[in-house]
């Protein structure tokens, strides 16, 4: 049951992590919002998944895992209940804000909890729950294009009825007790962050995530700019890119088992230069869902197998190490939105130029993977 709740509540991150990409164009058309707003409001989810993996880490480690799950699928829920109502871009601005701390706390939450019981297979536990998070992204933008004909209202609607349900799931699931108040001390905070190893694989993720959420927020407008249909580039993020990283999560997990993650990295940053910048290049439908898979591919086991890496070398107060590496995660997400948004200005044709934030940030990724390599040779 343990494992079912953190497969549901993953699930869930993975339709809301596609869900503003899915929904933009939308949003855009409605409200006549240009790309600089909309890089804004990406920015405002940033913001909301950076406050929240920051704080709840702590509140993991002292109260248990149950409290963050619950809190933060209720914040999802009652952001996608309001948004269908939402009256304009301030509105829009606030609620994603609050989209964003709900994410923030389920996807610490779920993968410190996954964390907990993978024990020695931390990063193959951890890449085969994750699978669920590109099975999310799938369906987002898959039921957004061919089932609800690009109804946003629907599709805002559908999401929040199955987080109702995944909270019921949580609250119903009997799950390891707190650690106890003492189990995080502030005063050890900084030999916890505060190794170079630690510091390394934070700023890994920061680079990582410019990387993944920069594709579920922007490809589908990229491709609509290079004269995509609407309902073709979503088909493309969802049969292509969620498809990418859940069938790349669901073929590392058995081979961790045999190679170890840091190994790993460096294969999938070396393959996200490539992939990224050659997804970014084409204006032809079957090849771009061919590339953007592929991305989707070399992407799959990076975030989860750096969370159990943050796991495995930070024994104690690990709720906080995997909190805090998010948190840089989502901090990557913010930089990167703002800036993709003010390059491409108000020309969604600007779009390619500013997504070459993309590969620039897999290049930086292939030589920190190299310098974690030569500290954990192991690991």
């Amino acid at each position: 049951m343990i494992i079912l709740a953190i497969i549901f509540a993953i699930f869930v991150y993975g339709m809301i992590a596609a869900t503003l990409g899915t929904i933009l164009p939308n949003l855009s058309e409605r409200f006549h919002l240009t790309p600089k707003q909309n890089g804004n409001i990406a920015f405002a989810q940033a913001l909301g998944l950076i406050l929240a993996s920051l704080a709840v880490g702590p509140l993991l480690d002292a109260e248990g895992k149950k409290i963050g799950l619950v809190l933060g699928l209720t914040l999802i829920s009652l952001a996608l209940f309001a948004l269908p109502h939402s009256r304009g871009y301030r509105n829009i601005l606030l609620l994603l804000f609050g989209l964003g701390l709900g994410g923030g706390i389920v996807v610490t939450g779920a993968n410190a909890l996954a964390s907990d019981v993978g024990g020695t297979h931390r990063a193959s536990i951890l890449n085969l729950v994750n699978l669920f998070f590109g099975l999310g992204g799938f369906v987002t933008p898959f039921i957004a294009a061919n089932l609800f004909s690009k109804n946003w209202i629907r599709l805002c609607y559908a999401i929040a009825g199955f987080t109702v349900i995944t909270l019921s799931i949580e609250i119903a699931t009997r799950m390891p007790g707190a650690a106890g108040p003492h189990s995080f001390i502030a005063a050890d905070m900084g030999q916890v962050q505060g190794r170079p190893v630690i510091l390394l694989l934070d700023l890994f993720l920061f680079l990582y995530v410019s990387c993944e959420v920069g594709v579920w927020n922007w490809l589908p407008r990229h491709l609509i700019a290079q004269g995509v249909p609407e309902s073709r580039a979503l088909n493309i993020l969802s049969v292509g890119f969620a498809l990418g990283l859940l069938v790349g999560r669901f073929l590392a997990s058995p081979v961790l088992m045999h190679i170890s993650a840091v190994t790993i990295l460096l294969i999938a940053s070396v393959a996200m230069v490539i992939t990224t910048f050659l997804m970014l290049r084409t204006r032809k439908s079957m090849a771009a869902l061919v590339l953007v898979g592929l991305a989707g591919l070399s992407m799959a086991p990076v975030f989860p197998t750096v969370l159990a890496i943050v796991g495995n070398v930070s024994p104690r107060m690990t709720s906080t190490a995997i909190g805090f590496a998010i948190t840089c995660g989502w901090i990557g997400l913010a930089v990167s939105s703002r800036m993709i948004g003010a390059i491409a200005g108000g020309n969604p044709l600007g779009l390619q130029k500013a997504l070459m934030v993309l590969p620039a940030s897999a290049v930086l990724m292939v030589a920190l993977s190299l310098v974690i390599r030569a500290i954990l040779p192991h690991g």
